[in-house]
């Protein structure tokens, strides 16, 4: 018998470095095995992983273990997020290079991800802040850029006044900046962006064809390219109202059927009209100036009062020359979405019925619910956007909503003004060309150099990369690539005059874009893959990470790609065949009674009375019991993995965040809990020590039968081999461990029967714990390779094949069939499976609740549904 307790503290270390010495983990591009791709998102090298890190690589750890074992070529590698702004800030704060403080939480951070037992390839290991790593990244723009996918034009930005940078709209988080906080400005400035336009069709049919994506993923990413069938309409313009040369306004509508429900007309502060009349009109510009100051974050208009400024410009209304709407300039109204102007018709939408309500302009219902009387139908307060007919339409009443359209189309299509029609059917989308400009130093820089001569003139390959220069200074405000003396100042490729290089650098998600590629061949230093490598290794079959990422990252990955195929990279469109969101982990909060948080290490929490009661550690202070939380750092929440680890291991650690809820949800962090994972942990070492000493007698070869005994507990093995076995696959980890706590609790039974066990028994207890180990392994692999060792088998674990399942044990030799009486549920019966119906009619008309519910009465006939339902009929 060996050591009765497990040892995790002196276990753990010893097993990884054995992994490391024989590089198990480490994946061939030239195994001819099928391959697996799992990669869970990888991390920012902030200092310190979270204990939500650990839950994340522990999911993609469990599926590459079992993978491997299944006999795939498993590709599971990891590297770092590097670029980004919280460095240059460190490098402000701290005085710190950027560089020296990425790297050197690189190094915390990988040693702590290594007491994890991750089973990663670190051979493959890069940083995005690499050179090696990001002159590909600059080689990509420039073949982006010869295709025709990357253009440098002037258009609005988010700028960020303390971060002195662009961000992306989707950074902006209540008009502030998503690290700042400060309010964001809007500017006009050139930016580079990427055309992911181009694809907006095809990245929106492609989410039907991606079935192994969460649902909720995919519809935000349908909304966010948001594509929508239209008619685009020319109102004509009463000249006498308008700035001279203006005659028209073009507007794109979805709802052409509520024409007859106008009642204003709406454009963007940006718009060249209301440009054109705010030139005239100092009160409309300080109006614009206003909006503008405002934002157009999407929460902002979303939830602002609507306002807007009457420019005194009438349109025509296009079925009726005598009909005028005004014009207002408004604060709802983007100049990125459709064509930066609208036609107002407020019965029938809420934002424009709250803005015709704050300036008197009325309301005219024109669709009208089925069974409602048309002239008893009003709009006040709430607009109808529902089904109906149509109403006070003129030539459109009694249709349809979508007759409706067709009709209003098919009039305007005919209609000539010139030589254009009035009305065209087009399709637009939501989604926006990628802005990647940013004004910092800590990114990739743009290969481009910008001569007075030759004007824009992209880097030659050769010159590949442009590395950052390594004695920036942050001493001033702005982009510290800006103010370097000699970095940006240099000779034009073409004409060989002075120019100077483009100081923007690369918006990080940018690096994140195509990093899943790099990793099938990392050591290729001429080109970014080696595409006959990337086409057979991708796409990732699974990829793991939060919800948060579920737009922004997951759709410009899926541009990157097809861009990437464009300019003959890779052969496929989609990055990631599966994709999974795991929760978060939660934790309730302590508060003093002066409000502020203490950390869950300073409280003692205790049941007195049946309730639970908190006090501090030291000084037995009473502590409130707050709600459950994401972990923050400003709730002080949060738990330390390193803590974890150094109390209870690596492995009680990844068993709790897998045993506690499914790994979509989120977890609710217990220590508690923690603790009974920790006891399992011991449970599963002295249940594998006694079936090893029994194991001892067992007779090596396959016994020729098994007594009912013996059978029982191999059918509990199997059964449980399957269960977990496809409950691993479909990544419900939860179930899994719950499965394995159930098989090794028939071991147990099976132990607890004290006497010398029959050979065959013998033999079926040392299968029992060989299935056991293998199917704990890839969760608490630790564990299972000190197991492994006392059950005698040769190498290690992590190297074994996973057990075959004997597929005539999972059939059962009995069934339960639920019982009915007149088709009301009263029992169930458990008969042979080769039972035939008199046998099972006979043995069903024997229950006392069958009895009980006839109550003397005659059967009348009783309906066997094979292995399933039996119903007696009275």
């Amino acid at each position: 018998m060996t050591s009765e307790r497990y040892n995790a503290r002196e276990s753990e270390p010893r097993w990884q470095r054995q992994w490391d010495e024989k590089a198990i983990f480490a994946s061939k591009n030239d195994d001819p095995r099928p391959k697996y791709y799992v990669l869970e998102m990888f991390p920012y090298p902030s200092g310190r992983i979270h204990i939500g890190h650990v839950r994340n690589y522990t999911l993609g750890d469990v599926l590459a273990r079992y993978m491997r074992a299944k006999g795939f070529n498993v590709l599971h590698p990891m590297g770092w997020d590097a670029f980004g702004l919280p460095a240059e800030n460190a490098a402000i704060e701290r005085k710190v290079a950027p560089k020296a403080w990425t790297y050197d939480n690189i190094a915390a951070m990988k040693k702590q991800l290594r007491s994890i037992g991750l089973s990663l390839d670190w051979s493959r290991e890069f940083a995005t802040c690499d050179p090696s790593y990001y002159r590909h990244q600059q080689k990509l723009f420039l073949d982006f850029l010869r295709a025709g996918l990357v253009e440098r034009e002037k258009r609005k930005v988010n700028w960020d006044p303390v971060d002195m940078t662009v961000l992306a709209n989707e950074q902006v988080i209540d008009g502030r900046g998503w690290r700042s906080g400060a309010v964001v400005e809007q500017r006009e400035m050139n930016q580079w962006v990427f055309k992911i336009t181009k694809y907006s069709q095809e990245l929106l049919d492609a989410l039907d064809t991606l079935d192994r994506w969460p649902d909720k993923v995919r519809l935000m990413q349908r909304n966010w390219i948001g594509r929508s069938e239209g008619l685009l309409i020319r109102f004509a313009l009463d000249t006498a109202t308008t700035p001279a040369g203006e005659s028209e306004l073009k507007i794109f509508t979805t709802r052409p059927d509520t024409l007859f429900g106008a009642k204003f007309m709406a454009i963007s502060a940006d718009h060249p009209l209301a440009q054109a009349a705010a030139a005239k009109d100092p009160k409309l510009a300080e109006f614009i100036a206003e909006v503008k100051r405002i934002g157009t974050a999407q929460e902002i208009i979303d939830t602002a009062e609507k306002q807007g400024f009457d420019t005194g410009i009438k349109a025509i209304h296009p079925f009726d020359p005598n009909w005028k709407l005004p014009v207002y300039v408004a604060n709802f109204v983007l100049m990125e979405y459709g064509t930066g102007a609208i036609f107002g018709c407020p019965a029938h939408d809420q934002r424009d019925l709250d803005f015709v309500n704050k300036y008197g302009l009325g309301n005219t219902p024109v669709v009208c619910p089925e069974g409602q009387d048309p002239k008893s139908f009003v709009i006040t307060d709430t607009a109808y956007d529902g089904d109906g007919r149509m109403i006070n339409s003129r030539f459109l009443d009694g249709m349809t909503i979508e007759q409706a359209k067709e009709e209003v189309a098919k009039r305007l299509e005919s209609e000539l003004r010139g030589n254009a029609p009035v009305g065209e059917r087009q399709v637009n989308f939501r989604l926006r060309d990628w802005g990647i400009s940013r004004q910092r130093y800590w990114g990739c820089p743009i290969p481009i150099i910008h001569c007075p001569k030759c004007d824009v003139v992209p880097v030659p390959d050769s010159a590949l990369p442009v590395t950052l220069p390594e004695d920036a200074t942050f001493d001033k405000p702005g982009n510290a690539l800006d103010h370097h003396p000699i970095w940006k100042h240099v000779t034009c490729p073409k004409c060989g005059g002075p120019a100077q290089r483009e100081t923007d650098t690369m918006d990080t998600f940018v690096d994140s874009s195509w990093y899943f590629a790099r990793f099938t061949d990392p050591w290729n230093e001429t080109s970014p893959t080696t595409p006959a490598v990337a086409d057979r290794m991708m796409p990732v079959d699974q990829y793991i990470g939060g919800v948060e990422h579920a737009i922004l990252h997951l759709l410009y990955s899926r541009f990157f790609t097809r861009a990437m195929k464009a300019t003959g990279h890779i052969a496929m469109d989609e990055p990631f065949a599966g994709m999974f969101t795991q929760g978060m982990v939660v934790h309730e909060t302590y508060q003093k009674a002066d409000g502020t948080y203490v950390t869950p290490a300073e409280v003692k929490v205790e049941v007195i009375g049946g309730e639970r009661r908190a006090t501090m550690i030291y000084g037995d202070e009473e502590i409130t019991i707050g709600p459950i939380e994401k972990m923050s750092k400003s709730k002080k929440n949060t738990v330390d993995p390193d803590d974890i680890i150094a109390a209870y291991g690596a492995d009680v650690a990844r068993w709790f965040m897998l045993s506690d809820s499914p790994p979509d949800r989120d977890v609710i962090w217990s220590d508690e809990r923690v603790q009974g994972a920790a006891r399992f942990v011991q449970r599963l070492w002295r249940l594998v020590n006694e079936s090893a000493e029994i194991a001892k007698a067992a007779p090596a070869a396959r016994p020729a039968s098994f007594g009912p005994e013996a059978l029982a507990l191999r059918k509990a093995a199997h059964g449980a081999l399957d269960k977990v076995s496809s409950g691993i696959e479909r990544l419900h980890f939860n179930v899994c461990l719950a499965h394995i706590r159930e098989f090794a609790n028939a071991l147990a039974e099976t132990l607890a029967k004290g006497d010398k066990p029959a050979p065959d028994v013998a033999w079926a207890v040392r299968e029992a714990a060989v299935i056991l180990v293998n199917l704990f392994a890839p969760m608490m692999p630790h564990l299972a390779e000190e197991c492994w060792q006392v059950l005698g088998r040769e190498g290690l674990i992590s190297e074994a094949s996973w057990p075959q399942i004997e597929r005539d044990l999972l059939v059962e030799d009995s069934v339960t069939l639920v019982v009915q009486v007149n088709g009301k549920k009263r029992g169930d019966v458990t008969v042979p499976r080769a039972a035939e119906n008199p046998e099972i009619e006979a043995a069903v008309l024997a229950l006392d609740a069958v009895k009980a519910a006839m109550g003397g009465k005659p059967v009348r006939k009783v309906i066997v549904v094979p292995m399933r339902i039996v119903n007696v009929v009275g």
